[in-house]
């Protein structure tokens, strides 16, 4: 399994139907903060994004630790 799935398995452990894009691999608690988060949408239906982790139960410690164990 490559360390991009492992991401987005361990998110989906810790909570289900998160929305999240990335666009390299996530190895280090830096790459972790490049993660865009969907926090909803604009009026016509786009993705409105951010950078800053609005999931407390999404720590880089919880997924990293769930990523191990894949």
């Amino acid at each position: 399994m490559t360390n991009h799935n492992k991401f987005y398995k361990a998110l989906f452990i810790l909570k289900p139907n998160v929305e999240a894009t990335v666009s390299e691999d996530i190895n280090t608690e830096e790459d972790f903060n490049k993660v865009l988060w969907k926090t909803g949408e604009n009026e016509t239906g786009e993705a409105i994004t951010t950078t800053t982790n609005p999931y407390a139960e999404l720590s880089w410690s919880a997924v990293k630790t769930e990523m191990d164990k894949l």
